[in-house]
């Protein structure tokens, strides 16, 4: 797996400060600045403590699975602002051959929100996901995909619609339980998945477009697989 964050610090300095330091049991593989300088921190083979409390397609110990790049940006607490093209372009290079290396899946690209969507919102709605799938790192649905009879199910909706999406984001790979209602660990996976492929509305509201996108995903995996 390859997990992308962003720093969520005021300074890259401050970040590979707290990232190089033990006392603070976390760590990354590798940062990327603005300027598009790269840092290794952890060798890839070795354990980095950068995905925390976190699951995808049932694996629950992330960090003895991935490589974990930092991308500097303030985050949502600090100036959230948008990954200049420098950054991008030296993420790309580095995921490309990370990706290359280990053969990683492509929807096993995920940011930090999607492993842990309860408790993190990174890499963040203004991450070029969509850039990243173009130069081959990652995956990305039909935009104009939209799920036929959908109606929009919204938190604190209780019925066999939301079951069943429920059991579709599970198959595509969150860490989401089929319970049938439309509940807190729901309303974060929805909001999630529309940072990560439906940036432009982070509503968590699931709609027939985000549907729509998510059933498009998982055509896209289930040829692949196939």
């Amino acid at each position: 797996m390859l997990v992308l964050h962003y720093t969520g610090m005021k300074s890259a300095e401050e970040a590979l400060e707290r990232l190089c330091d033990p006392a603070a049991k976390v760590s990354a593989h590798y940062v990327v600045e603005e300027s598009g300088a790269v840092w290794s921190l952890v060798p890839e083979e070795r354990r980095a403590w950068h995905a925390g409390v976190a699951s995808w397609r049932g694996a629950a110990d992330i960090n003895a699975r991935s490589i974990g790049i930092e991308l500097v940006n303030p985050g949502h607490e600090f100036g959230y602002r948008a990954f200049p093209a420098e950054q991008m372009r030296a993420l790309m290079a580095l995921a490309r051959d990370i990706c290359g290396r280990r053969r990683v899946p492509a929807d096993n690209v995920v940011g930090h929100a999607d492993v842990a969507p309860l408790r993190k919102q990174d890499p963040g709605e203004l991450f070029g996901w969509r850039a990243l799938a173009q130069h081959g790192v990652g995956i990305w649905p039909d935009e104009q995909a939209t799920r036929p009879g959908a109606w929009i199910m919204e938190f604190g909706d209780r019925n066999d619609a939301v079951r069943d999406m429920q059991r579709r984001f599970a198959a595509y790979g969150y860490g989401l339980a089929p319970t049938g209602v439309f509940d807190d660990a729901t309303f974060a996976t929805v909001k999630a998945f529309q940072r990560h492929f439906r940036p432009r509305l982070v509503d968590g509201l699931a709609d027939a477009e985000t549907q729509g996108r998510l059933d498009d995903l998982l055509t896209q995996v289930g040829r692949r697989l196939g």
